[in-house]
C-alpha cells in the first residue's frame, strides 16, 4: 500500500486518494512516481478510515505545527474520510494546524455544500486558481466538468467567509501578464495569492 502520510520539505501531508477531478499541465503526478520522503504513492485501492487513522496514530506528529491534506489527488474526491481524519487529528493532536490544498470543485464532486463543514476541521485552505479566466483554466487545468473555473470562484468565495485563512495559487508556468492578471482577480476577491514556482 502507498504512503498515507509523508514528509516533503520539512513539511507532513495526507495522501488520502489518488481520485482527481482535473489533470492539469503541470502535475507533479505526471513527472514523479514518489514526493519527498514518501516510498509509493499510488494507492493500489482508496485507503479506508482505518487505514488513515492506523497512519496517524503510527505518525509522530510532535515535531510539527500543521498537516496538509495534499497527496496524489484531489482531497475532496475522498469527502468522507477527509473528513474523519481531520476530526481525528482535532482529537489526537489539538497542536497541529489543518491545511486543505484544493482544486475548489468538491461540491461539484460530492454534489452537495461542504465549507462549512470543512470549516469545522480545517484551518487553512489553499484553492489552485492555475488561471486568469475561464478560458485558460479549462486549457491548463483540464477538469472533467465544463464551466468550472466559475464554480471554483464560487467555492473560494464560500470559503473566504468560512475558514480561518484562504489562499489562492497560480503556477509559475503560465504568463507574468497572466500572473499579474490572476493578482488582479485575488486581489478583487479579497484573497491572497501565492506563485508556486513550477520546477
Amino acid at each position: 500500500m502507498a504512503d498515507i502520510i509523508y514528509t516533503y520539505h520539512n513539511n507532513v501531508y495526507f495522501n488520502i486518494t489518488n481520485r482527481c477531478t482535473c489533470k492539469c499541465v503541470f502535475c507533479i503526478r505526471d513527472e514523479k512516481e514518489t514526493l519527498g520522503e514518501a516510498k509509493e504513492m499510488w494507492h493500489d485501492h482508496n485507503p479506508s478510515f482505518e487505514e488513515i487513522k492506523a497512519a496517524v496514530d503510527a505518525f509522530d506528529f510532535a515535531p510539527y505545527t500543521e498537516a496538509v491534506f495534499c497527496g496524489y489527488g484531489e482531497p475532496t474526491c475522498s469527502y468522507d474520510n477527509l473528513i474523519k481524519a481531520a476530526k481525528y487529528m482535532r482529537e489526537k493532536n489539538p497542536h497541529i494546524s489543518l491545511r486543505l490544498n484544493t482544486n475548489g470543485l468538491g461540491e461539484l464532486y460530492n454534489k452537495k455544500p461542504i465549507v462549512e463543514e470543512l470549516a469545522t476541521y480545517i484551518d487553512v485552505v489553499s484553492i489552485s486558481l492555475n488561471a486568469p479566466n475561464a478560458a485558460r483554466y479549462q486549457e491548463i487545468t483540464r477538469p472533467c466538468y465544463e464551466n468550472a473555473f466559475n464554480d471554483m470562484l464560487a467555492f473560494a468565495e464560500k470559503a473566504k467567509k468560512a475558514f480561518k485563512e484562504v489562499k489562492f495559487s497560480v503556477v509559475s508556468i503560465i504568463s507574468e501578464e497572466e500572473i499579474a492578471a490572476s493578482q488582479k482577480l485575488a486581489d478583487e476577491m479579497g484573497i491572497p495569492l501565492r506563485v508556486r514556482i513550477y520546477s
